[in-house]
């Protein structure tokens, strides 16, 4: 009996050598004969073995098939290390909402040229990437947009949109290309509007039972303000019986200069213990002794490239630089560098450096991941 790898299935080598499930967004460590052997069967000829633990987990994961596929795999190449896993593609900063705690405040907004998407995308997958996140602005407002979503089946990355939902109709759904879509819902409906603008939190409810109903895994990000602080059980229950696959709350970072943002801060002991609320694997495994973004780059939309979308005025180079030379510029923060010393500090990460910095000193602590851990009642 030959085997074949399958067509959701790609080869990866990062750090250790791994198999990553696209659809399944899991990944699998794999030791030198494995790798080996699951080479063998990504090859047009497909493969063979005694090993009959060995096959049916593999068939039972979904990672081996006994039908042969016509997806061609690419090359498997060595990552840098520490690896790039995952992107953020800020691919316009054009959007049709103004929400209040919204980074972007420019007069000229900038979109990243199609060629530029195309090239970014290849030489993500070429480093070995996992995710690739299309964020924006409103990344649907992007004007060659269509040509970007017919460019995704290309590439052997999980791709999801980062999206406010306005735009998400069935007819959209019908061509969309990505594996998952992430819908922004900031509390419940008097929250959301009053961050997000009138009727947008039905859209984006809307916006979820469409993608829902399309078939599309679907998640949330929530950021913590001063409106939905009473929201949050209920957010809970309404994403967990909705089926969403991950639920990921944050505290946005504050620009002081913006009155309108100010009126929905929320300090670090108000809003701290709202970080425990969110369910979902997140990232994959990071590694031990690193702080926040570890594995994780971003892309303006000005061809800009940053550790983050935070740091997007510190860049690092540009796309014409090429990713793996941004990326080896980037230097990992170690926990052993912060002023951190709580038993929690492995699991926290050291929280957002960037917020860390806002509140005073980049390499300090970032209090509220602090309050979420109750430190701060023991210090």
């Amino acid at each position: 009996m030959h085997y074949f790898l399958s067509k959701d299935v790609v080869l990866k080598w990062l750090e250790t050598p791994s198999v990553y499930h696209i659809t399944k967004d899991d990944l699998y460590v794999l030791d030198e004969t494995s790798f080996a052997f699951l080479r063998e069967c990504a090859s047009d000829g497909g493969c063979s073995s005694d090993d009959r633990e060995f096959i049916d987990y593999c068939l039972g994961e979904g990672i081996l098939t006994r039908i042969k596929t016509l997806v061609k795999h690419p090359p498997v190449l060595k990552s840098p290390e520490p690896s790039l896993r995952y992107l953020e593609l800020q691919i316009t900063e054009r959007c049709n909402l103004k929400c209040r705690h919204c980074y972007i405040h420019k007069d000229v907004l900038s979109e990243l040229s199609f060629v530029d998407i195309r090239t970014v995308l290849k030489e993500f997958e070429a480093l070995q990437g996992l995710r690739v996140m299309i964020t924006g602005g409103e990344p649907l407002l992007h004007s060659r947009f269509p040509e970007v979503n017919a460019l995704l089946p290309e590439f052997a990355f999980r791709k999801i949109l980062f999206t406010n939902g306005m735009l998400v109709d069935e007819q959209f759904l019908e061509d969309l290309a990505v594996d998952e879509i992430q819908v922004s819902i900031d509390g419940l409906e008097d929250a959301h509007d009053a961050l997000r603008g009138k009727g947008s939190f039905r859209k984006a409810m809307d916006a979820v039972s469409r993608a829902l109903d399309a078939g599309f895994e679907v998640s949330v990000a929530t950021m913590v303000h001063a409106r939905n602080l009473a929201d949050f059980d209920a957010m809970e229950r309404i994403f967990k019986e909705r089926g969403i696959k991950d639920w990921t709350v944050d505290v946005p970072c504050v620009y002081g200069r913006l009155k309108s943002n100010r009126d929905f801060q929320v300090s670090p002991e108000q809003g701290g213990k709202y970080l425990r609320y969110g369910f979902g694997e997140g990232f994959h495994s990071s590694t031990p002794g690193f702080a926040c973004g570890m594995h994780l780059m971003s892309i303006m939309a000005d061809g800009n490239i940053a550790k983050c979308t935070f740091y997007g005025d510190q860049p690092v180079g540009r796309i014409s630089d090429g990713l793996r030379e941004c990326w080896q510029r980037i230097i990992p923060v170690r926990l052993d560098e912060l002023s951190c010393d709580c038993e929690h500090l492995e699991a926290c990460r050291g929280g957002c450096r960037y917020r860390a910095a806002l509140l005073g000193n980049p390499y300090g602590k970032d209090l509220y991941k602090c309050f979420s851990y109750d430190i701060m009642k023991k210090i």
